[in-house]
């Protein structure tokens, strides 16, 4: 195997770290905020990313499919623990604490495109490069985590809306993950999901002046 595409591979990996880790964060911040500390009496409220990593989806897996050519998009974090009787105002801040896992990922891409630009400004390839890649993975999993399927970020928004009971959500999430691998395998939603990554890119990118 080449030594550059070991190293891209690692680099793109530590980056999904990154990402999940702030991911994770964000969802035990907001938990915090809105009156639940069973996150923070966990030591998840912080941006080490050994307390989020689950070491099957976040090391093992990622490595795989970074390092590996075809090896496709799987990954995930330690869920953040969240008892919603504790929150101040359950229903809204539901919404909330499930919103602050993906909009950290938004705000992500931003910074990181932002850090492109700086890259490109200096001439460094390997930067922009970087910075670049991981902007990108951080809006696809923006957009993926909203997909309403169990036990994604839109599965909860989902089951606030129609105001399902939590008995009923546990009960479907035991089907969540087998419906979430047939779902990847539906081209259609692929090609959704790389669009509106690449739109908004672009978007993002033409704030910084760059031309994508």
């Amino acid at each position: 195997m080449d030594q550059n595409y070991v190293i891209d591979g690692i680099l793109r990996w530590l980056g999904l770290v990154i990402l999940f880790t702030f991911h994770e964060f964000g969802h035990a911040w907001m938990a915090m905020k809105c009156g639940d500390n069973t996150a923070k009496d966990e030591g998840r409220v912080s941006l080490n990313p050994l307390v989020h990593i689950d070491m099957i989806g976040t090391v093992i897996m990622p490595l795989i499919m970074f390092l590996v050519p075809g090896g496709g998009l799987i990954g995930w974090a330690k869920p953040v623990p969240v008892n919603h009787s504790n929150l101040n105002n359950p229903r809204r801040d539901d919404v909330l604490v499930t919103l602050a896992g993906p909009w950290m990922n938004l705000v992500l891409a931003v910074v990181f495109i932002g850090l492109a630009r700086i890259g490109l400004e200096f001439h460094s390839h390997k930067v922009m490069s970087f910075c670049g890649d991981v902007a990108d993975l951080s809006l696809l999993l923006f957009f993926f985590n909203l997909l309403p399927v169990p036990p994604l970020d839109g599965s909860q928004l989902l089951r606030v809306a129609v105001n399902m009971s939590y008995d009923t959500y546990a009960e479907l999430s035991r089907y969540g993950f087998m419906a979430l691998i047939l779902l990847m395998r539906v081209e259609p939603i692929w090609t959704m999901l790389n669009f509106l990554t690449e739109r908004s890119f672009q978007m993002i990118a033409h704030w910084f002046g760059m031309q994508i």
